[in-house]
């Protein structure tokens, strides 16, 4: 009783005396921050673009709205790859891209994003957040001072929109195909010319006839660009791609001087905008598919021989960068070693009831 009222008293008596009374902890460690976020997806394909939308969106929610967070599409800040360079020296805090954008500055840095004949989403989920991808990754990108966070997925890629049908590999001879640079580089091996083209200018070049095909991500994507329109052959699945991860991409020295709520905010912030992009791709796609093959899109699988190949030239390309990068080799190993471990298990319980279901439930 005696010290409450000794409590009372001195609060009285510091505001009669004109002190001023300290503000909640929890307010002061709650800076007032706007941050610009630089996307490498045009905002068109809005099902992969919303993911940095949608972190900006959780962010402001969670914190009342003292960290806010502007996204912008690619191009409009920063070129569509040129992200992680922007994330890197501060021209933006923080950026949405797909790691495998930056093959050309490190092969490695592709495993934060997809790589062929990887992981399917539930089993990179996996890795990332319970076998320990997370820990490797972060080694790899802190010489980029960058932070990285798992901010979405695609689900498995479709294999892309071909003017002929591919029978044999000799077919793939002479292709040139638009596709990203480490399915290229495996590509190349079998004949194949890859090309690097922007998503908006596929359309005009397959139409154009200046390349054979492409691939961009799956159907509730590809739909809105029209390819079948030109190209109708449309294969599965994307061997290149078991699912792509996209990422957030947070400069080093901003994420560090953050206080630890704020982290925690974005680490969870991340997490909820990876399964909304999941959950949109799984419930968008079919419906999509469905309209493209009404509209004349033929659907097709790569031949089992043609897989084969391309399993063998990616194996060869994987022992050529391991043997040039022990980097590489580190986070290969540590990849691959979990896919096979966790493939007998996917085969046995998901595989054998998703297989069952497809003839039970027509």
């Amino acid at each position: 009783m005696q010290r409450r009222s000794f409590l009372k008293k001195a609060a009285l008596g510091a505001a009669a005396g004109g002190a001023t009374l300290a503000a909640p902890v929890f307010a002061q460690e709650s800076p007032t921050l706007t941050w610009r976020l630089a996307s490498s997806f045009p905002r068109s394909a809005d099902a992969i673009y919303s993911g940095g939308e949608n972190v900006a969106k959780f962010i402001s929610e969670a914190t009342d709205g003292k960290f806010q967070i502007r996204a912008f599409p690619g191009g409009e800040i920063l070129p569509a790859l040129g992200v992680l360079d922007g994330v890197q020296n501060g021209t933006v805090e923080c950026g949405h891209t797909a790691s495998y954008y930056y093959y050309g500055k490190d092969p490695a840095l592709c495993f934060d994003g997809a790589v062929p004949f990887g992981l399917n989403t539930r089993q990179y989920n996996a890795w990332v957040r319970h076998g320990g991808g997370l820990a490797v990754l972060r080694e790899l990108f802190a010489k980029f001072n960058i932070v990285n966070f798992p901010c979405g997925y695609t689900g498995t890629q479709m294999g892309g929109w071909f003017r002929k049908e591919i029978k044999t590999v000799e077919d793939l001879k002479g292709l040139k195909f638009r596709t990203a640079a480490f399915a290229g580089a495996v590509l190349m091996k079998l004949g194949v010319v890859p090309q690097q083209i922007a998503g908006g200018d596929i359309y005009p070049s397959l139409e154009k006839g200046t390349i054979d095909a492409a691939e961009w991500i799956g159907p509730y994507d590809d739909e809105k660009l029209g390819f079948h329109r030109v190209a109708p052959f449309y294969y599965f699945p994307g061997w290149w791609e078991g699912t792509l991860q996209v990422s957030l991409y947070v400069n080093k020295d901003k994420y560090e001087a953050l206080p630890k709520h704020y982290q925690a905010v974005l680490d969870q912030a991340s997490a909820l905008a990876t399964n909304t992009m999941i959950a949109t791709y799984d419930a968008e796609n079919p419906n999509a598919l469905k309209r493209l093959i009404a509209e004349g899109a033929k659907l097709r699988a790569f031949p089992k021989p043609v897989m084969d190949a391309c399993y063998k030239a990616a194996q060869e390309t994987y022992a050529e960068l391991s043997a040039k990068d022990p980097g590489f080799k580190k986070i290969h190993d540590a990849y691959m070693g979990f896919r096979d471990h966790e493939i007998p298990w996917f085969r046995i319980a998901e595989g054998s009831f998703d297989q069952y279901m497809a003839t039970a439930a027509k």
